[in-house]
This record gives structure tokens, C-alpha cells and sequence, in this order.
């Protein structure tokens, strides 16, 4: 099944588009999804994408499914259905 991945802010700069399509087998969740994007993305993306310490890409990007934040669904186990939109908002840190 494609899911959508649209990528906002820096992670759009990263990987040099607006969206990549990952290709799921049924129903999935978003940490299968991450994975499977880690695996088809270069090292920079992944670095910029994944909380080095922690493997999660929470701390780095805020993540919707369909419009709605996945700390509203299921967190981390929350369903992506064939035809969803996973959208990446690249938070910025500073110091």
C-alpha cells in the first residue's frame, strides 16, 4: 500500500523534495513506517530525521497523520491506512 510522506521545513532541504512514497505491506504503524523510510533515505536525512540517543523521530520532527498529531491517536503505534498522508515538520532546536 503508498503512503505519503510530505516533508516540511528542513527535512524538505534533505531530501530534496516535497514528499516521498513509501511503499507498506497492509496495515502498518508509524514506527514501521520510520523504519522503512530510515532504510530508503540517505544518512543525512536519517541523522536530521532520528534522535541519535533515543532512535525515535519525535524529538526532531512533529508528525501528523492526516492532519491530526500522533499524540492525539496512538503515539508511535498509531495506524497507517492505505491513501493516509504522513506529514514531517522538522522542529528546529537551538542553544
Amino acid at each position: 500500500m503508498p503512503v505519503k510522506v510530505k516533508l516540511l521545513g528542513g527535512l524538505r532541504g534533505l531530501a530534496g523534495k516535497e514528499a516521498i512514497f513509501i511503499e507498506l505491506d497492509g496495515i502498518s504503524v508509524v514506527k514501521e513506517l520510520f523504519h522503512k523510510l530510515a532504510e530508503d533515505t540517505p544518512p543525512e536525512f536519517r541523522r536530521a530525521l532520528l534522535d541519535p540517543e533515543l532512535n525515535d523521530p519525535r524529538p526532531n520532527a512533529l508528525i501528523l497523520i492526516n492532519e491530526r498529531e500522533i499524540s492525539v491517536l496512538d503515539g508511535l503505534e498509531s495506524q497507517v491506512r492505505d491513501g493516509d498522508e504522513v506529514t514531517l515538520v522538522s522542529v528546529s532546536h537551538g542553544g
